[in-house]
């Protein structure tokens, strides 16, 4: 998935926001909480990655997946990471996606849910 795909799909999703942060990391919210992110990897790895929120299983499973790894730094909130150009298609991304941004929704109050609509989808 490049970087314009992501941003588009990203941009999709209801309630969300985008901002450039990090020194250059593209993160995507949902009230004001993050929940998928598309950056450069270290020098060490110059590839384009994609990190996102999942749930307790996914994140066990995925990361015995060859194609994903514990996000760095985010690994803890189970996040996980893959190269955006390669082992992972562009729809299964999506899926992950859309359910991270899901999950960061469901974290939200009730209050904030409403207020961006987000209640009854």
């Amino acid at each position: 998935m490049n970087k314009t795909v992501f941003n588009e799909y990203c941009a999709s999703l209801p309630a969300t926001s985008h901002v450039v942060q990090w020194g250059g990391v593209t993160v995507w919210k949902v009230g004001g909480k993050m929940f998928a992110c598309f950056s450069m990897g270290p020098k060490a790895d110059p590839q384009e990655k994609i990190s996102f929120k999942c749930s307790d299983i996914a994140f066990e499973v995925l990361c015995e997946q060859e194609a994903f790894i514990p996000a760095p730094y985010l690994a803890r909130g189970k996040w996980v990471q893959c190269n955006a150009n390669g082992g992972v298609d562009d729809d299964t991304l999506k899926n992950y996606i859309s359910d991270a941004h899901a999950i960061i929704a469901a974290k939200l109050s009730k209050k904030a849910q409403k207020e961006l609509g987000l209640l009854n989808l």
